[in-house]
């Protein structure tokens, strides 16, 4: 087993923070065990281990008209299906 010693110190969002380690928590992960689990996995996977593009034109289109409170937005995924199943 290597020893370890290294550290890793970062500053971020408090809110962030705390939404991050309260999911942490439920999946029964520590912050240093979850660190440890995304470093190994951008090992493994050379990169990133998920993909990481910008937002082609139509979605920051869609992102500028909800930003600007326009669009339609919905209180549940039902009254989304509903809207869908209405067009």
């Amino acid at each position: 087993m290597m020893t370890k010693a290294a550290t890793i110190n970062a500053r971020i969002e408090r809110d962030l923070k705390t939404k991050a380690e309260a999911i942490l928590k439920k999946v029964g992960l520590s912050r240093a065990e979850a660190i440890r689990m995304f470093y190994t996995q951008v090992c493994l996977n050379k990169g990133l281990p998920f993909e990481v593009k910008l937002p082609n034109a139509e979605t920051l289109a869609a992102i500028e008209e909800l930003e600007s409170g326009k669009g339609t937005r919905y209180t549940s995924m039902e009254d989304v299906w509903s809207d869908l199943d209405g067009a």
